[in-house]
């Protein structure tokens, strides 16, 4: 199973913003679609990250004015990236490794798509009761 495997399960969908969008925006823009991070892309390129991580450490904590602080001052400028052709597991290797929660599937700086933690929890999840299921079967006594 690869990241592009994994997103056509789930679906392409893309949820971004603007490197000139304030924080506020941002995070409006996150509750209505109800997710943590947004890609930020600028003519149809990935130049960022921006998630309620962000939000909170580097405008609440510092105390920075959300409605005029702009994204592109608080992104991830070089965000974690996988491929599409990136296993499962190195999925979740860079996620634990770099410590994020959302990780873009990009080719030519394109996003194809995010996969997130969660994401990767129900994958494993869904794996595991298919083993489950597979080893019942297997010693399951005949009819």
């Amino acid at each position: 199973m690869n990241a592009r495997t994994i997103l056509q399960d789930k679906g392409f969908c893309v949820r971004s913003t603007s490197p000139d969008t304030t924080v506020f925006e941002a995070l409006q823009s996150m509750d209505e679609y109800k997710v943590g991070a947004l890609m930020v892309v600028e003519n149809d390129l990935l130049v960022g990250v921006i998630s309620e991580r962000h939000c909170a450490r580097k405008v609440m904590l510092k105390e920075l004015p959300p409605k005029t602080t702009r994204v592109s001052d608080i992104m991830a400028r070089e965000p974690v990236q996988v491929s599409p052709e990136s296993t499962l597991e190195e999925c979740m290797a860079t996620m634990g490794k770099h410590r994020v929660r959302h990780v873009p599937v990009t080719e030519e700086g394109k996003v194809l798509g995010v996969i997130s933690s969660n994401d990767l929890l129900n994958l494993a999840l869904t794996q595991k009761d298919h083993i489950i299921k597979q080893l019942e079967q297997y010693i399951a006594p005949g009819p």
